[in-house]
Formats: C-alpha cells, structure tokens, sequence
C-alpha cells in the first residue's frame, strides 16, 4: 500500500501528550474524591478505586499502545539508519526493542490488575514496566552516542543519558525504600508506621515515570525527518 504520512512525529508527541494526562486526570480525580491524600501518593494508588480505575486504565492501556507504536517505528528508523553507517548490530537493536515491548506489557498488567484486588500480578507488572523501561531508555542512550555526529548532536545524547541515570538511580531507590514497606494500602497519612518510606518510595516511582516521559520526547525531533508507509517502509525525508 502506498499511503503515506508525512510525518511520525506526532506519535512520541502523542505518547507523551497522552500520558502526561493519564497520570495527572487519575490523580486529580482520585484525590478529589478522597480516595488518597494529595501529597506524593503512588502512581498506582490513583487509579485503584472508582470511578479513577477506569479511566487509569483505559489510558494506560493506550499509552502502552502507543509506546509500542513509538518504539517500533524507533527500531525501524536505526536499521533504515544503519544500512549506511553500521553504527550497531541489527540483533542488539531487536534486543533493545524487545525489551521495550516487555515494558509496554507490564503498563498493560498495571492498567489492568488493579494494586488491591491483584497485588501480586499487579507488582510484577509494576516491576516489569519500570524495570524494563529503564533498561530500554539506557540502551537507546548508548546507541545515541554511538550514531554520533551524523544521526545525533552530543547534546541531545547527554540529555538522553542523563535521564537515563537519573531514572535507574530513581528505580532502585524506589524498589529499596518499597521493600521496606510492611502493609498495602492507598490512604496514606503522614506520621504512621511506614509512611516515610512509601513517600520516598512513591517521589521515585514519580521521578522514573516522568523520567520515561521526557524521554521520549527527544524522539520528535528524530521522527520529523520521517514518513512512514504503512507497508513498512521507512524513508529519510
């Protein structure tokens, strides 16, 4: 098929448009209705109950949608990229788009086994989601640097991997201060038992979160020099 976009820019741009809203609409909603406290709650904790879990994970649910769609069209755009510099080896490209595709997996688990009702599913898909975001942002750094100077300035690759540090600092923070966590609940209030270490735990999750966002908003630049066919094919403009 032969139709065409000008252009994917809009698809990071929407990635990150649409779940900069899904954090914050379920936060809003869930506070307003006095489900958790406003001060730092988890990500998580925001879209457990009524009527906020359904619009959690509805939109969770497309924005793993979209970050799959994003870190395809990521993958395709180093090999077109790569034919002419062979700045890395096709198989580590498919390793690190695998490894993205199994975050976006574990943002669906999150978005759809609520943290009370499954929080065992729900953990592994937090683990899962986080974890192997950061792996999937670190790796996309260090193939920055190595299509440096024709595909990327240095800076955007010192941005790159600084949000990269700061979101695996920020991750195995939040898993250490978590383990320390003895109860499962939402209606934090501060001064009980294990409250200091859910907040710091609960500011990281925060952090990585955002870290992911930000992230992929240095892609745009990237896809406006692309048009994509829907038959896969990849073009430089």
């Amino acid at each position: 098929m032969q139709c065409c976009m000008p252009g994917v820019a809009f698809v990071p741009a929407l990635l990150v448009s649409w779940s900069s809203a899904a954090f914050i609409i379920s936060y809003v909603i869930a506070v307003l209705a006095g489900h958790v406290e406003p001060l730092v709650p988890y990500i998580s904790d925001t879209g457990t109950k009524p009527p906020e879990s359904g619009v959690f994970g509805f939109m969770i649910n497309i924005s793993a949608l979209l970050a799959a769609i994003t870190m395809y069209i990521r993958y395709l755009l180093i090999e077109k990229q790569n034919e002419s510099s062979h700045f890395v080896r096709s198989s580590c490209n498919m390793f690190t788009l695998c490894v993205g595709l199994m975050g976006c997996t574990g943002m669906g688990i999150v978005a759809t086994f609520q943290e009370l009702a499954v929080p065992s599913v729900h953990d592994i898909g937090a683990f899962l989601a986080f974890g192997s975001g950061v792996v999937y942002i670190t790796l996309q750094s260090v193939v920055s640097y190595k299509s440096c100077p024709r595909w990327n300035t240095y800076f955007v690759c010192h941005i790159r991997m600084a949000i990269s540090v700061i979101s695996c600092v920020a991750f195995v923070t939040m898993i250490v201060f978590a383990s320390k966590i003895s109860m499962t609940k939402i209606d934090w209030t501060p001064g009980e038992k294990d409250y200091t270490y859910h907040f710091m735990s609960a500011i990281c999750e925060w952090t990585v979160a955002f870290g992911f966002i930000f992230f992929f908003l240095t892609f745009i630049r990237d896809f406006q020099r692309l048009s994509l066919r829907i038959s896969t094919e990849i073009h430089e403009d």
